[in-house]
């Protein structure tokens, strides 16, 4: 069987192919999946690759060949990363949201002058790539200079990304020719008080990405069977989270897994809550949240119910705990991983949303916005193992509708709830890089819209 494209996702843990048809008709089609346990461990990634297109091959019952091949990975772990910047809350922030939108594994970060103390945790933490950023256009400039002075002392030949006051450019290219450090510079994170620019610093960290990759046991053979970049896994997500953004308007993408929650939001926000927003946001956030995964992670997610709560619902939790399967088998397994999962939602809704602030002044009370204004999301989207694959995955997204107490810029209740029903968003992100028009036809009959 020829297949025009397939797809392979290289996780920390699992190797999964979609393979699609159909590409370039106007009707393209998903035609089957294949998986596979990732082997970093054997010391080559392919061999895990292999074995997930002989299970595609199974389920399809026919030999599989294929036109062209795409991949996602996050085998080789995350990019590791440190952020420098002026203010915590201006370019710092900026600069934080680059790198988690690209699939960066922030490992630290500072603000203001980096200490010694600092130098020596950056040396400890030996990141893949230093971002530095600081300092408006044409505005403060020392503080900026001083800190890739003082990452370069230390003699860390590691890339480093500026994205700080253009004035600063010359001189920090100078500062990295002499070092003799690869430099990446970049349009400014921050350019002018309440404009943030993320997108130019994403597509270098992710070019970046691609370049550690192939470190990965094995990924420089893969790298020579794929057309087109390998784009780390939580970004072609992202990806497919823009390209719907164009087509059906503002939403946000749930996506649990069994070591994380991620949560990809693509909205301007509301003019209302934006004429009151203290500082800005990207219009395409993502946040990850590593102590939310429903598997790995799971003793993380029952302290934040609470075991005695957990068994006021549940009181045979202690021995669900005891037998639990990345796979729920039973009815009653699939009921307490999907109230682990409504939590984990609810609570990573609740770290990436802004809220309403109060406050006095001679003249009266006072209303503001802080954070990500999700008030304008017309579509909750569920994607990932446990939002793909529970019997109850709909009523779990229902959820975010109803939850909060007013002041939180949560989605409304006009907001629709749909579902990755293939399991594909991520191959499809990848695919939007190469073949745009037909991922997002596939997108939206994943989604059945």
């Amino acid at each position: 069987m020829k297949v025009n494209v397939l797809v392979a996702e290289i996780g920390s843990t699992t190797t999964v192919v979609n393979a699609f048809n159909g590409i370039g008709t106007g009707n393209p089609a998903f035609a089957g999946q294949g998986q596979a346990p990732t082997t970093v461990l054997e010391g080559d990634v392919t061999i895990g690759l292999k074995s997930a297109i002989e299970g595609l091959k199974k389920n399809l019952q026919a030999d599989v060949t294929w036109d062209d091949m795409l991949a996602t990975s996050s085998a080789a772990g995350g990019l590791k990363m440190t952020v420098h910047g002026l203010a915590y809350d201006m370019t710092v922030r900026a600069a934080k949201e680059a790198a988690l939108g690209a699939g960066g594994i922030i490992k630290m970060i500072t603000s203001g002058r980096l200490r010694r103390t600092d130098l020596k945790k950056i040396q400890e933490i030996n990141p893949n790539i230093i971002l530095v950023a600081g300092g408006v256009d044409y505005g403060e400039r020392d503080t900026a200079l001083y800190n890739m002075e003082m990452i370069l002392s230390i003699g860390l030949k590691i890339p480093v990304i500026y994205a700080g006051n253009i004035e600063n450019q010359e001189e920090v290219r100078l500062m990295c020719e002499e070092a003799d450090n690869q430099l990446y510079i970049v349009e400014n994170v921050y350019p002018k008080i309440d404009t943030l620019i993320v997108e130019p610093t994403r597509k270098v960290i992710q070019n970046a990405f691609e370049e550690h990759i192939i470190h990965a046991p094995g990924m420089a053979k893969v790298r020579e069977l794929i057309k087109g970049p390998i784009i780390p896994t939580p970004g072609a997500v992202m990806e497919a989270a823009k390209v719907l953004k164009e087509e059906i308007g503002d939403l946000i993408i749930f996506d649990v897994g069994g070591a994380t929650t991620d949560l990809h939001s693509v909205t301007e926000g509301s003019n209302e809550i934006n004429s009151i927003l203290i500082s800005p946001e990207p219009v395409a956030k993502r946040t990850v949240e590593g102590d939310l995964g429903v598997y790995v992670n799971v003793n993380h997610v029952v302290e934040k119910i609470g075991l005695d709560n957990l068994k006021k619902e549940f009181p045979d939790a202690e021995e669900l705990l005891e037998n639990y399967k990345p796979i729920p088998e039973t009815v009653r397994e699939q009921q307490f991983v999907e109230r682990l999962t409504m939590e984990a939602v609810l609570t990573s809704l609740e770290r990436h949303a802004g809220q309403l602030r109060y406050f006095y002044t001679a003249s009266g009370k006072k209303t503001v916005a802080e954070g990500k204004d999700l008030t304008a999301i017309k579509y909750i989207i569920g994607t990932g193992g446990a939002l793909t694959k529970l019997p109850n995955k709909k009523q779990i997204l229902q959820s975010v509708k109803s939850y909060g107490r007013e002041q939180e810029l949560y989605p409304t209740k006009a907001a629709t709830v749909l579902i990755d029903e293939d399991y594909i968003l991520s191959s499809l992100g990848v695919l939007s890089k190469s073949y745009h028009d037909d991922a997002l036809i596939l997108m939206k009959k994943s989604l059945r819209i």
